[in-house]
């Protein structure tokens, strides 16, 4: 449960990715087919949740380690 909540803002860009994903795919697509990424809800959703997931996850603050290399 700590994980959920330690990349909560990554897992957020990841559903916001993936229905943006699934939307583009409805809206846009690709009417012949041919197009790897858009051609199917399931691939244009997972693209759309990688980006989004990489693009939130510039925003989620990061931790630092105060051990002592010495």
């Amino acid at each position: 449960m700590s994980h959920l909540l330690k990349y909560k803002i990554t897992l957020i860009g990841i559903i916001v990715g993936s229905i943006g994903g699934y939307l583009y795919y409805f809206y846009m697509g690709c009417a012949s087919g041919t197009c790897a990424i858009t051609s199917k809800p399931f691939n244009s959703s997972i693209y759309g949740a990688l980006m989004g997931g990489l693009l939130f996850n510039l925003f989620e603050p990061k931790t630092t380690n105060n051990h002592n290399a010495n």
